[in-house]
């Protein structure tokens, strides 16, 4: 493996930023200081940057059930982070959430180290839709549906669903279903808004095919990335 990925993988930095302690002489590979990022590190051989050994993060892929009053940061300084609900063991993995839920949705959440593995997942090329249970503060009319079906526009940016239907589950005429394509902050609560309606209780239940049926509310579930792909693309409960 090529010395600058090999860093880059043991979180030391950006490829970029890696590459610059290489050329500083400050990684040492077997007891040599190299200078070249295309530096082919074997099996087993120990490497240090500044005298300490560093070595590959293991890539770890989760599914959590998000609870309300929980935010989708690393840190923060007024309200617990989602971080806050993993056992200690995982501190050391650096894990982020892969898109978002706000602070009072709940729902399905995939965590993870692994940035490729997470623009996989978010970029809007994959086809990868996201299925929400709403329930709002009033039963909408024929003419506020029709304006949560067509969206909004925001910051110039169109706020589209991909569908909207109403959910059979009381209160009668208040849950409806939303399926989106890709994740723009509060979306669905900014389409709601549009039409004069406020959205009361915002659940994700499902991220492409994997369905969040099982898993209670602040728990979380490690899984492969290979596991999530089979679940997300063919179908799979959590």
């Amino acid at each position: 493996m090529r010395l600058n990925k090999y860093l880059a993988l043991c979180g030391v930095g950006s490829r970029r930023k890696v590459e610059e302690f290489i050329f500083a002489g400050r990684v040492v590979c077997g007891g040599y200081q190299v200078t070249a990022p295309g530096y082919d590190v074997p099996d087993g051989e120990i490497v240090t940057v500044d005298d300490v050994e560093v070595r590959p993060e293991r890539k770890i892929y989760m599914v959590l059930h998000k609870p309300r009053g929980y935010i989708c940061a690393v840190s923060d300084r007024s309200y617990p982070v989602i971080l806050d609900l993993l056992p200690r063991e995982y501190d050391y993995y650096r894990l982020f959430p892969v898109g978002r839920l706000d602070l009072q949705s709940e729902g399905l959440l995939m965590l993870t180290n692994d940035g490729d593995f997470s623009q996989e997942m978010i970029h809007p090329r994959a086809g990868i839709t996201k299925e929400y249970e709403v329930l709002l503060d009033r039963v909408p009319n024929e003419r506020e549906m029709r304006r949560l079906r067509e969206g909004t526009i925001f910051a110039g940016k169109r706020l589209h669903p991909v569908g909207v239907d109403f959910l059979r589950r009381e209160p009668e005429g208040r849950w409806l279903r939303f399926v989106l394509n890709e994740g723009v902050k509060r979306e669905i609560r900014l389409i709601a808004e549009s039409a004069g309606l406020k959205v009361q209780v915002l659940f994700r239940r499902r991220i492409g095919r994997m369905e969040l049926r099982h898993l209670k509310s602040g728990c979380a579930r490690e899984y492969s990335a290979d596991q999530l792909r089979r679940m997300i693309r063919h179908g799979g409960i959590v």
